[in-house]
């Protein structure tokens, strides 16, 4: 499940209270500092990454620690952790150092807020501020958003030549058998999905015009033109490989999911080099690669390392030896 605060949190907190995490295995990258880690100002330091099990998350945890082993920690690899609790925990306990986390996830689902903020930066502000308090810091986040769209196929672009969700409703209200939509059964329900982006944007389909299935699927069916607008997460790497039109969210309704890096305050006041570390690779993050990164795992079929590995190369932030 590719945004995180789609999770489903239950067994996830059954599975974080009940054990700790499974042991993790040393990146072995043979790896010296490009542009990031001059001076390898990590020396020394033994850090532990963590991440969630979905290819974004698989590629983000593993472009952190290469960035720290170029610096010169020795890193251990704890990537791949099912669910959202368990991951936020192994850093609140101590038993991990790093993550990239999204905003959205933390304001919402750890921290307990019903309403997202919808300036992007102003909503890192808030989560950086609230977790300071419980010992997490938020180093400053990256473009790359994870979160809800519609998106059709290019066929259905050219024909409709929507490009926001405004003109998409306005498509609606003109012609209302134009504007089908293919969903997943969750995003059809809840009040920061399909129900509150139809009050937003002043839409109202017929219940005809809808179809809930599962995510995968929503991506052929859109493709294939079956409806003309499918439900997308806008990191998903299928949006290049199915050359679908993702639309833009001109209202700003979806929560911002921006991913930052997530770090145990005292192992940032330890190691404070961390943050010089990762400010560019962070920065260098947004969605186009995102995608281009996530689809080489998810279509292409590649290792999310090796995919994270190539990219730090690509840029010049590490060099191989």
């Amino acid at each position: 499940m590719r945004a995180p605060v789609r999770l489903l949190l239950a067994a996830a907190l059954v599975a974080a209270s009940g054990c700790g995490l499974t042991s993790g295995s040393p990146m072995a990258d043979v790896v010296e500092p490009g542009t990031v880690g001059r001076g390898r100002p990590l020396e020394g330091a033994d850090l532990t990454v963590v991440s969630k099990e979905f290819t974004e998350q698989l590629i983000l945890g593993a472009i952190m620690g290469i960035a720290f082993e170029a610096a010169g920690a020795e890193v251990l690899d704890r990537t791949g952790i099912q669910g959202s609790v368990g991951t936020r925990a192994a850093i609140e306990n101590g038993d991990a150092d790093a993550t990239y986390e999204y905003t959205g996830t933390a304001w919402i689902t750890y921290l307990g807020n019903s309403r997202p903020i919808p300036d992007p930066r102003q909503q890192w502000q808030a989560v950086h501020d609230a977790d300071l308090k419980k010992g997490l810091t938020w180093l400053p986040p990256s473009t790359l958003n994870n979160t809800y769209a519609l998106a059709m196929n290019r066929a259905n672009f050219e024909k409709y030549r929507t490009k926001t969700l405004s003109e998409v409703a306005e498509l609606a209200r003109t012609d209302p058998g134009a504007v089908t939509l293919c969903v997943e059964g969750e995003f059809a329900n809840r009040a920061d999905g399909l129900p509150g982006m139809q009050k937003a944007y002043g839409m109202d389909l017929p219940a005809g015009n809808i179809t809930q299935m599962d995510t995968g699927i929503i991506y052929t069916q859109t493709a294939k033109g079956a409806c003309t607008y499918g439900e997308v997460f806008t990191t998903d790497g299928r949006i290049k490989s199915m050359d679908l039109v993702v639309m833009e969210d001109d209202a700003k309704f979806f929560p911002n999911y921006n991913a930052a890096p997530m770090i145990r305050t005292d192992t940032l006041e330890k190691w404070p080099a961390i943050a010089s570390v990762l400010a560019p690779v962070t920065e260098a993050l947004d969605n186009t690669v995102a995608r281009d990164l996530n689809a080489r795992v998810d279509v292409d079929g590649e290792d999310p390392h090796q995919v994270a590995l190539d990219w730090m190369v690509e840029k010049g932030f590490v060099k191989e030896r």
